[in-house]
């Protein structure tokens, strides 16, 4: 796995030396775009509007927009001049805390967290007291030119790195159009609604769910690299719009109901297959 970064994890007087390393991603299927005549992949230049010339890199400077039109000019050796201030390469644990303290709507990227040279002990000793405490560590870190509030778990055995939003950067609600505040629901309504959720209950297993776009994709990708003959499926059933609540609630509790009887009935078919090669051996 690539190392992304060396450094430390500090807390207390305590000092980890760590590498890390992305945990996540992306499975997105990426297209070129090309010229329709003749398939050629098409360049995107930089080019000045107001010049009308083109703009090779040691010609392009940063540039914040204070105002419309108007620019405070940011050389590179100034940002690496600040970047160098806060990059002392560590991971400073500022606090400690319950992870169910963490709104879901703070976390963004996650990195697994291995021990570097003579880091083996202090990283065993913060693992095992995260979870002995049930706690997760908050820390700073500067990654890509930015300073990175994070929260550091125990996940599978292995230390992760999940980087958090920090409250400026999370819109506030209260600028969400259109949420409906005391809208009358009856006691039926919820009761029907909590038992189709009874009913959809199950435990999270992540091998369950999978990107049926991108199995499509890449299977029409196969189909013409091959070439193959595309069959154009026709249009799906629309759903059929349900008006009333409740009608659409008991339809649904309806249509889960065989789901079930036979996730059960297969259950028990399985414990008695299980029971009877015992009693064979």
């Amino acid at each position: 796995m690539h190392t992304m970064w060396k450094g430390s994890i500090s807390f207390g007087l305590v000092n980890i030396p760590i590498k890390l390393h992305a945990a996540t991603e992306s499975k997105d299927v990426k297209f070129r775009s090309l010229h329709k005549k003749c398939h050629t992949p098409i360049k995107y230049e930089k080019v000045c509007p107001n010049c009308e010339e083109e703009v090779a890199n040691e010609d392009i400077v940063k540039g914040y927009e204070y105002t419309k039109d108007k620019f405070v000019i940011i050389e590179n050796d100034e940002l690496k001049s600040l970047e160098k201030q806060l990059d002392d390469k560590a991971v400073e644990i500022i606090d400690f805390v319950k992870i169910n303290d963490i709104d879901p709507i703070y976390f963004n990227r996650s990195y697994y967290l291995s021990p570097n040279d003579g880091g083996t002990k202090a990283y065993s000793l913060l693992r095992k007291a995260l979870e002995e405490t049930g706690k997760v560590g908050i820390a700073k870190i500067m990654i890509r030119s930015k300073e990175q509030l994070a929260c550091i778990r125990v996940y599978n055995n292995t230390l992760v790195m999940e980087t958090i939003h920090y409250p400026d950067e999370v819109r506030n609600v209260s600028d969400v159009p259109n949420v409906p505040t005391n809208e009358q629901i009856t006691d039926k309504e919820l009761e029907t609604a909590i038992l189709l959720i009874d009913q959809l209950t199950s435990e999270f297993n992540p091998e369950n769910y999978h990107d049926e776009y991108r199995e499509k994709l890449l299977q029409l990708i196969e189909i013409k690299r091959a070439g193959e003959q595309v069959v154009v499926q026709g249009k799906q059933e629309k759903r059929e719009s349900v008006l009333d609540l409740m009608t659409a609630l008991q339809a649904s509790i309806d249509r889960t109901k065989p789901e079930k009887q036979a996730d059960t009935e297969n259950a028990k078919r399985t414990i008695k297959r299980k029971v009877k090669v015992k009693k064979q051996a």
